[in-house]
């Protein structure tokens, strides 16, 4: 399956982290695999495929497979990119199944630097932000099969302990 084009490139801790992921039993067990992880961490590129982990009793990608190996980058992408003085999380998210996977997919999980500004700005002026993140799976033909929306969390560490703080004196 041919990968997704990019300028972007690869250091040694974007390829251990690659490595990491893809023997984590939680992330492996979807029976999906990183291909890609920029430097940076604002680009990565998953695919999924049938497998005898993935396949239900119909012959197709299990639709728990099909979200669970796109459940936690985003989350994970916006935490590296942040940095510790922030808190991540993820908050909602919705998938439509457009068509049966029986072949190959692709997703390409993609952070512009104008949204990380965005946000930053947007936790220095309120202490917190929520925002939503397109997503799909698609063949080499750009087919979809999937559709998806991450709804993603980020506040300040101060501002969310003084959110928990209130929260807990109720």
């Amino acid at each position: 399956m041919k990968l997704y084009e990019t300028t972007k490139t690869e250091s040694r801790q974007s390829r251990l982290m690659k490595w990491g992921f893809n023997f984590w039993p939680c992330i492996w067990c979807t029976g999906s695999k990183i291909h890609f992880i920029a430097a940076d961490h604002s680009e990565m590129h998953v695919g999924l495929k049938l497998n005898i982990r993935t396949r239900n009793r119909v012959g197709t990608v299990f639709g728990g497979s099909i979200y669970s190996s796109v459940d936690p980058y985003y989350m994970l992408m916006f935490m590296q990119i942040l940095g510790k003085d922030f808190v991540v999380w993820d908050k909602a998210a919705s998938v439509k199944f457009v068509r049966p996977i029986v072949d190959a997919v692709k997703c390409r999980f993609l952070i512009p630097d104008e949204l990380v500004s965005e946000v930053k700005q947007k936790i220095s002026e309120l202490g917190e932000y929520t925002f939503d993140l397109p997503l799909k799976y698609e063949d080499d033909k750009g087919a979809v099969y999937a559709v998806f929306n991450k709804t993603i969390y980020a506040a300040s560490k101060e501002f969310y302990k003084k959110k928990l703080a209130a929260r807990n004196n109720l």
